[in-house]
């Protein structure tokens, strides 16, 4: 079941207010403790007013500041600099803090009101997409055909479903009474089956603002009447004829735009709403800057009833336009509306299929941004200690400082003590000798006698005298490996200056395979626009056997369920299916079926080509009863020459952050660099072998 709905819209005053609200009091009927958060904020006032009324009305427990991450002006400097991903982590980090402390989040969507409102529906649907939950999208029909209702929701739907973020309910707000029944049958032809259809008709009360809202529109000066600003304005007219005539146009709930001179208007419509023949005043505003005189403002106050009257600088005209462009929101002080706004959700959505649709949610995939938080997050569940043999790398010591400073691991630097601390001060950086980084000399450390000594009786079967091991222990592979095998650190990252040969060579000597595994291989985690998928193998194996596949295959999807990723393994070829022949397919085909007959839980599909495995149209053509094509997660490489140029293609081509490789089936983590890594590259690496090592 999701923990989380986003509630979304495109477009401003959809009515969303009506489904968080209605949502967040169905939810508090089953779980003790719900929480609430919306991502990007106006920002023009001290207070944002959906969040007021929800933390206010059900009392939640939540600090204001802890409900937001972004005023809009803050989001929109971030996208104009580029920095879109600086905000999705920012979003993400206060998100998952509110998630562990609440069984239930309702999030909501921005308010697309104000400048940058362009941005606003890409925004939400990135940001339900990284959070990886469903959403409620909401749409108005105020002021359209029944036709452009249709086409609205569809639209918006296609929206959402073309980025792969899961809708559980589609809701038309704010319909016409007239058109309600067209716009459902239309609709529900056209919907998939698993949305949810809720069609609300538009409401008066919910729809017209109330006299405060348009004293905090207009601005001006209250002269009477401030204990009924929570008077609901329906209607308004100008009060600009003779008395008489103006009567005629009196409605319920009527707000009266007239000049502050026209003594004979004002008191003729307060009589009015004083009695029982003509309908009810909301409030009077009077325009132009001018005030009653005297003497009709002394009778006024003298009346028992008075209405809200506003006096504000505007004309007539200006003024009347303005109150025509306020519209209504639900406040923490209208409890009446809020209470209207939740019987409205009970009334007109499914609560029951609604529930039904949370319970049955799957999240489907993981985008980076997630799942670089969430390795961050998990690495530092227990903290680990990672060696790192290339000290003489600038590459290295940034990464350790970056490192360090998020107190994530604790490093051991292999190199001269004297040239590591010259690096760092030449790269300005902060790297203090203490509790969490030591820089050891590997000859002269106090490691080196044993660590020859261990080597010595490790290998000496196959050779090895005592002056070998001597030789060998110099090598900074050897030793940072040998830390490694004798817990003197929890795993090592190498290879920005070594072969790949050269790193896995000491682990495969001595630290040695995990039982019932004979074959070492490697995954790429790539973090693509929209999703992480795992490469295997593109790093070690040139060109396995069926028998090595199969074991690779299944390798790779326990990396994958290790880190979060639920495996669909694709065993790729140049032919899907049953369509080509040769010893290459067969060799596909072969593991696949051995996968099968091994890990029967897991799912696996081969052969199968590339865009058959991720391309759902594709995917459907060429293997339309496959629960892997379209979808897969886990894409198994046939041999190293097209697993290497395929993720190197896709990491340039797309722009896609390539974390690897990570070795897989050692007994203890030990993980290649490529030679031409960046920081970032160093950095999740030691993270992935950081969480490596906690599992054993």
């Amino acid at each position: 079941m999701t923990k989380t709905v986003f509630i979304a819209s495109a477009e401003p005053y959809s009515g969303k207010s009506v489904l968080a609200l209605g949502l967040v009091n169905l939810l508090l009927g089953q779980a003790q403790r719900v929480g609430y958060f919306k991502p990007i904020i106006a920002g023009d006032q001290p207070q944002d007013p959906h969040i007021a009324t929800v933390l206010s009305y059900f009392k939640l427990p939540l600090a204001y500041e802890d409900t937001f991450a972004y005023t809009r002006p803050e989001a929109l400097r971030l996208l104009e600099a580029d920095a879109q991903g600086e905000l999705i982590d920012t979003v993400i980090h206060k998100y998952k803090q509110l998630e562990e402390q609440y069984d239930f989040t309702v999030v909501e969507g921005s308010d697309f009101v104000g400048p940058g409102a362009a941005f606003e529906f890409d925004a939400n649907v990135s940001i339900a997409k990284n959070l990886g939950v469903p959403v409620i999208m909401v749409v108005s029909g105020e002021g359209k055909t029944t036709a452009q209702v249709v086409s609205t929701v569809l639209t918006v739907l296609r929206s959402f479903e073309a980025r792969e973020v899961q809708v559980l309910a589609a809701v038309a707000n704010r319909v016409r009474p007239e058109q309600v029944d067209d716009v459902r049958e239309l609709l529900r032809t056209q919907l998939p089956e698993e949305v949810l259809l809720a069609i609300i008709p538009e409401d008066v009360n919910l729809l017209h603002p109330t006299m405060r809202e348009i004293h905090e529109g207009l601005g001006g000066r209250l002269l009477l009447g401030e204990a009924e600003l929570g008077n609901q304005v329906d209607n308004y007219v100008i009060g600009a004829m003779q008395l008489p005539n103006f009567l005629n146009y009196l409605k319920e709930n009527v707000l009266i735009v007239t000049p502050g001179d026209r003594g004979d208007i004002i008191i003729g419509a307060l009589q009015a709403n004083l009695s029982a023949s003509y309908p009810r005043v909301a409030g009077i505003v009077l325009t132009a800057g001018s005030e009653p005189e005297e003497p009709v403002r002394r009778l006024i106050e003298g009346l028992q009833t008075v209405v809200p009257i506003l006096a504000v600088p505007t004309g007539t005209f200006e003024t009347s336009t303005r109150v025509g462009a306020i519209k209504s929101r639900i406040s923490p002080d209208n409890p009446q509306k809020i209470q209207l706004a939740i019987q409205t959700f009970e009334r007109y959505v499914d609560v029951r299929a609604l529930q039904e649709r949370m319970v049955s949610y799957q999240p489907e995939g993981i985008t980076p941004h997630m799942f670089q938080y969430r390795l961050l997050q998990w690495a530092k569940r227990k903290r680990q200690h990672i060696v790192l043999p290339e000290g003489n790398d600038d590459r290295i010591l940034r990464a350790a400082a970056l490192l360090l400073h998020q107190d994530i691991v604790d490093l051991t630097i292999l190199g001269n003590p004297q040239e590591v601390a010259a690096s760092a001060k030449r790269l300005g950086l902060n790297l203090p000798v203490g509790e969490h980084l030591q820089v050891l000399d590997p000859v002269n450390s106090d490691y080196y006698p044993s660590y020859v000594q261990a080597f010595y009786e490790l290998r000496r079967s196959k050779g090895v005298n005592e002056d070998m091991a001597r030789d060998m222990m110099r090598d900074v592979s050897y030793f940072g490996s040998m830390m490694v095998h004798q817990g003197h650190a929890d795993g090592m990252v190498s290879g920005a200056v070594h072969t790949t040969q050269h790193t896995i060579r000491p682990a495969l000597q001595f630290i040695k395979t995990k039982p019932g595994v004979s074959v070492v291989s490697s995954v790429f985690f790539m973090c693509l626009p929209d999703r992480v998928a795992v490469f295997g193998d593109c790093a070690v194996n040139p060109n396995p056997t069926a028998e090595q596949l199969a074991e690779i295959a299944i390798s790779s999807a326990e990396s994958s369920q290790a880190f979060g990723i639920e495996p669909r393994i694709a065993m790729l070829s140049y032919s899907s299916g049953t369509s080509g022949a040769g010893a290459d397919v067969e060799k596909v085909r072969q593991a696949t079926e051995l996968v099968r007959q091994l890990r029967p839980d897991l799912k696996v599909d081969g052969p199968i080509q590339y865009d058959a495995a991720v391309d759902p149209i594709v995917g459907r053509q060429k293997l339309p009863d496959s629960e892997v094509a379209g979808q897969a997660s886990v894409l198994i490489f046939p041999d190293l020459n097209t697993g290497n140029n395929t993720y190197k293609a896709v990491q340039r081509e797309t722009g896609a952050l390539a974390i690897g490789p990570v070795l897989q089936g050692l007994n203890k983590p030990v993980n290649d660099l490529s030679r031409g890594c960046t920081v970032d590259d160093v950095y999740n690496t030691v993270v992935i072998t950081a969480i490596q090592s906690q599992q054993g």
